[in-house]
């Protein structure tokens, strides 16, 4: 099929659906309005392009990203004027004709009272955004946005890739919400803004900018599985235009056999991060921000001491990691309506896993060198810049396997108001990949606001770079997956269409979405000659298009200091068997759902409660069962503050969910991949208990 006819198609689809659900448009909306209500919702005709030019003209500025404006609303809720990163174009949020889902800084304190040690609670609870576990025995997950897969999703830090351009799942494990002052979410493809790391959306983590005075917290977290976090941030001027920021943090977790069956169920760990950040701003408008990082780690899991699997052999799973990295964002005005921006990062990242009797070693490294010029005049803003991505990787244990990609580009940004109601955006990129050839990503979005409703339509296409690591070779190692042939690039268009209303006290917003991904990266089993059973897997493309067609729906009601949202996600995905058959994607519910209710008064109490649902998915490769069961999970929070303290205890999974009261995690054989379990589709930690406290200081 021609491309037209597959983007008339894809445009097609989201239109018959549009029509089918147009009744619901002032209904509930999914989690997306995290990002949605500051981001889609339209706050009122006192925000304008002009005032945003005014306020943040730098787009990748460190100073202005921050440079937050708080107002409040006639019902005294509090209000941003956010200047997005993510997006390149200096927009305040609710002038983005890109769709941009925030989690502001009161919400990452909520979930760092529940998962102090890790950022993965906090971008789970978001609409169309689900946590998907790759290693059963060591307890890695990555992110999928509206039913991608998760090795599309770019994670960022203040638009670095300082977690690798093609990052671990691991790694969103080792990353503490401490230091973060909020985090931007674009779904669907971002290869025009990001290459072809971006493919399904980007994840951008922004640090919390210090302000005047010296001020910072401690936080000591303990829980029920025997697990302990201590992490703490100081910020602090150091000259009249230098301040500086530092987080620290030490993890443990002992591992944990819930249900006594020999294989720990939560895996163990000790991991110690250290990040400063420095923040400078000339009298001329520039302004330069500098950041490290370094991170130590030792996890473990599999068979515990004395236990076997079915062949008669432990099987131990370790990884121990160690991680260095170090970035900078630079702005400079060039003249009044001109600003020079440069930015770069380098990663390195050394391995050593176990995997039964096997032993790995790795390193990953990762580097980006940028540098653009923006500008802007009463209607339109544009940005024109080059960028050199480097992602290698070398193992000494299968040297079969290594890669460096190298991966220069050119890229450009237009964004124009065509009339008081109506802005467009385009976006194109261009990367010269050194194994994939010339790859070219366009993206266009419109953004229309005739009012209180706030209409948002994107089409975008995008690319990705395959490595070995699919989700099967992360939980099992390389030394089952035959040498590499020739493959394709992962190639994706996507589209959506938001629309957001807001009245009184209500949110509402809906948002349809779709995408075509050819060229799918998938393991196949390798036929003996003799008949004999398999030992080896390979990396091929899929003959077909995967495609996902689905809706976002949330609902918000703000009453006193009484919060409520509720939100649906409906997903549609399929993927081709032989280029004609077509089966759904394994471990994608078609149906979930979610209710949190928090009440809260600032300074002195939050209290909440939260029912997540999750359809029954299809599962791939389970000897036990073809369907997953239908499952909640509940979740109970209450803080108190007294002064600088605020003491919080939370209630994880009521219901005591657990994949292993449906069957057994283990395999009653070692699957050809190497991989001794079946896939998580649900939970298999159960009940816990979490309680700390949390110790601010300074003014």
């Amino acid at each position: 099929m021609s491309d037209t006819f597959r983007s008339a198609g894809l445009v097609l689809s989201l239109s018959c659906l549009s029509l089918g659900m147009s009744v619901s448009v002032a209904a509930p909306l999914s989690p997306l309005a995290t990002a949605v209500s500051a981001a889609l919702v339209a706050p009122g005709p006192e925000h304008q392009a002009q005032e945003s030019h005014a306020e943040a003209k730098h787009e990748d500025g460190h100073h202005d990203v921050h440079a937050d404006d708080e107002h409040h609303d006639d019902h005294g809720h509090e209000m941003e004027k956010i200047v997005i990163q993510a997006t390149r174009s200096g927009r305040i949020a609710d002038e983005q004709p890109v769709r941009v889902e925030l989690i502001n800084r009161e919400e990452i304190e909520e979930k760092a009272a529940m998962r102090p040690g890790n950022i993965s609670m906090l971008v789970a609870e978001t609409g169309g955004v689900r946590m998907q576990t790759t290693s059963p025995a060591l307890g890695s997950a990555n992110i999928r946005l509206q039913g991608l897969y998760g090795r599309y999703t770019q994670l960022l830090a203040d638009g670095l890739p300082l977690y690798g351009n093609q990052a671990a799942s691991i790694g969103l494990l080792q990353i503490p919400p401490t230091d973060l002052g909020r985090v931007e979410i674009i779904k669907g493809s971002a290869s025009s803004l990001y290459g072809g790391s971006a493919l399904g959306g980007v994840i951008n983590l922004i640090s919390r900018k210090p302000g005047d005075e010296f001020k910072g917290e401690v936080l000591l977290n303990l829980t029920t599985r025997d697990g302990q976090d201590l992490t703490s941030y100081i910020e602090s001027p150091l000259s009249d235009d230098l301040k500086g920021s530092l987080t620290l943090g030490a993890h443990h977790q002992k591992s944990e056999d819930i249900d006594n069956d020999g294989w720990f169920d939560l895996a163990g760990y000790e991991r110690y991060t250290a990040r400063p950040r420095l923040f400078w701003e000339g009298e001329q408008g520039e302004s330069l921000y500098v950041t490290a990082g370094a991170m130590t780690e030792q996890r473990n899991g599999g068979t515990k001491d004395g236990f076997t699997m079915a062949d008669g052999n432990p099987y131990v799973q370790t990884q121990d990691s160690e991680r260095l990295d170090g970035g900078l964002v630079y702005s400079q005005p060039m003249s009044d309506t001109l600003t020079l921006h440069a930015r770069s990062s380098a990663m390195v990242q050394n391995h050593e896993h176990g995997f039964g009797l096997v032993l790995e070693e790795d390193r990953h490294e990762s580097y980006l060198f940028e540098t653009s010029v923006s500008g802007y005049n009463d209607k339109t803003d544009w940005l024109l810049g080059v960028a050199y991505q480097s992602d290698m990787f070398e193992s000494e244990t299968f040297p079969t396997f290594d890669y460096s990609y190298e991966v220069p580009g050119l890229f450009a940004q237009l964004d124009h108001t065509l009339s008081d109601t109506l802005t467009a955006s385009v976006s194109a990129r261009v990367d010269d990949h050194n194994e994939y050839g010339t790859q070219f990503s366009p993206r266009v979005t419109l953004l229309y606001r005739p009012g209180e409703l706030t209409v948002r339509g994107a089409y975008a296409q995008g690319y990705f770079a395959p490595t070995p690591f699919v989700e099967d070779i992360e939980a099992a190692g390389l030394s089952r997956l035959a040498p590499i042939g020739e493959l394709q690039a992962e190639e994706a268009e996507t589209a959506s269409l938001d629309f957001t209303y807001t009245f009184d006290s209500v949110e509402t917003s809906l948002t349809l979405f779709g995408s075509n991904v050819d060229n799918v990266t998938e393991l196949e089993v390798v036929p003996t000659s003799d008949g004999t059973p398999p030992t080896q897997v390979r990396l091929t493309n899929a003959l077909g298009e995967s495609q996902i067609r689905g809706s976002e729906v949330l609902l918000r009601y703000y009453w006193r200091d009484v919060k409520l949202t509720a939100s649906y996600l409906y997903l549609d995905a399929t993927q081709s068997v032989d280029g004609q058959t077509r089966t759904e994607i394994a471990l994608t519910p078609k149906h979930s759902a979610g209710f949190v209710a928090m009440w809260e008064q600032h300074g002195n109490f939050r209290a909440g409660f939260e029912a997540y649902y999750t359809g029954p998915q299809r599962l791939n490769a389970n000897p036990f069962v073809a369907e997953s069961d239908p499952y909640w999970h509940l979740g109970l929070m209450g803080e108190i503050t007294t002064g600088r303290y605020s003491w919080f205890i939370n209630f994880e999974n009521l219901l005591d969910v657990k994949q292993t009261d449906e069957h057994p995690l283990l395999l009653p054989q070692q699957a050809v991949s190497g991989q001794w379990t079946t896939d998580i589709w649900s939970r298999n930690d159960g009940f816990i208990v979490n309680a700390g406290v949390r110790i601010k200081f300074g003014h």
